[in-house]
């Protein structure tokens, strides 16, 4: 019996013990709950979403195009030019080799405006554009970004390749770098800066067109007297007016001269995505001389406008078919004209080489690194010799 009573105490003692420590010990975590509670009643909800999102988003639209594009814009220039134009009213009688010598055409000239794009490349204000923007200008005016326009002066150009270097007055100005175009990857994203159909005028900002370098090392056979050779083309749009603007890359370096496209529309100076830039590593090879120097171009032909001889003016000449090459006209001032060539001459030869065609005339002045030739020209049925020296 007591064995059974102290069974009956110990196991009452048992529970109360383990009772009062329950009890103890809830309250305890109750009061960490509550505290934590305190500190932050919902971390969670606290954070709103959506600035998060708006964060991401903002983040998403700077990229190295937009980067480059606010880092080169300031350097971006609008050319406006005051050009002379010469236009030579038909006759007739022009396409005539004999009797269009008899009737010249009555020339006169013109004032013309032209637009145009550039780009600064030094804190001086050097410019590098296109030749044809600014060819025979009397005047040329240069707007920088914000709307200041400046005098430029012409330093140095190259008609035959197409570009032009110019100067404004100012110190500090922005400027692109010079960028390597042998450095480049087809399909790799470039970016066209420049005044297209004048529309820098309208706010003082250069148009951005965004696109993929298409080719590389491009030849193509001269233009209006033109070389253009290692083009880089672009699908990036460019249209008139943004002759001379920058072809940029997505590190912000210039690696061409945006120059000419090929259009298959009406308008030649609408955008189809065919578009040409001359690479800046030929530009950066000859800006030296052209600092120095100023126009680098040598004549490449003496300037003569010249014609096959038919039998008709053979027969009139007292000479067979095929004897020479009648001589048209010439351009005033050219190697021809200073030499003492006169319209109606038959050119028989040059250097000791037989003329007979148009096709020998030329090529005895293109394929050959000569620059001083001997002439013999038929006049007034007798023989004379000329000298013509294309760098006189």
């Amino acid at each position: 019996m007591k064995r059974q009573l102290f069974r009956k105490i110990f196991y009452i003692w048992f529970l109360c013990c383990g009772f009062i420590q329950c009890s103890n010990g809830g309250g305890a975590a109750q009061t960490q709950v509550d505290e934590f509670t305190k500190q932050d009643p919902d971390p969670i909800e606290s954070i709103d979403c959506r600035d998060v999102i708006n964060q991401d988003i903002a983040q998403s639209r700077h990229n190295a195009i937009t980067h480059a594009v606010s880092k080169v814009s300031p350097a971006v220039v609008g050319i406006n030019v005051v050009q002379i134009k010469r236009y030579r009213q038909r006759s007739v009688f022009d396409d005539d080799p004999f009797w269009g010598r008899f009737y010249q055409p009555r020339e006169y000239q013109q004032k013309v405006q032209g637009l145009g794009s550039g780009f600064l490349i030094s804190p001086d204000g050097l410019i590098l554009t296109n030749e044809h923007v600014i060819h025979e200008a009397v005047e040329i005016v240069v707007t920088t970004t914000g709307g200041k326009q400046y005098q430029a002066k012409l330093i140095g150009q190259s008609r035959e390749y197409d570009v032009a270097l110019l100067k404004i007055d100012g110190k500090d100005f922005p400027y692109i770098p010079l960028g390597d175009s042998d450095d480049t990857v087809i399909g790799e994203w470039v970016i066209a800066f420049g005044n297209p159909f004048g529309l820098f005028n309208v706010n003082s900002q250069p148009t951005v067109t965004v696109g993929v370098l298409s080719a590389v090392h491009m030849d193509f056979q001269k233009v209006e007297g033109r070389t253009y050779n290692g083009m880089l083309q672009t699908d990036a749009a460019i249209n008139g007016g943004n002759s001379g603007g920058p072809l940029i890359n997505c590190m912000g370096k210039c690696i061409g001269i945006n120059t000419f496209i090929i259009s298959g529309s009406g308008n030649e100076g609408t955008n189809i995505g065919i578009s040409f830039a001359i690479p800046v590593n030929f530009v950066k090879s000859i800006l030296p001389d052209l600092k120095s120097i100023g126009n680098i171009d040598r004549p490449s032909d003496v300037g003569l406008k010249v014609q096959d001889v038919n039998w008709l003016v053979a027969r009139m000449l007292g000479i067979n078919p095929g004897d020479g090459v009648l001589v048209g006209g010439f351009e005033n001032g050219s190697a021809g004209q200073k030499a003492g060539i006169e319209v109606g001459d038959v050119i028989i030869a040059i250097n000791s080489q037989r003329i007979r065609t148009v096709a020998e005339y030329q090529a005895a002045f293109e394929k050959t690194e000569v620059r001083k030739f001997r002439v013999v020209i038929y006049r007034d049925r007798k023989l004379y010799e000329l000298d013509i020296d294309l760098d006189s």
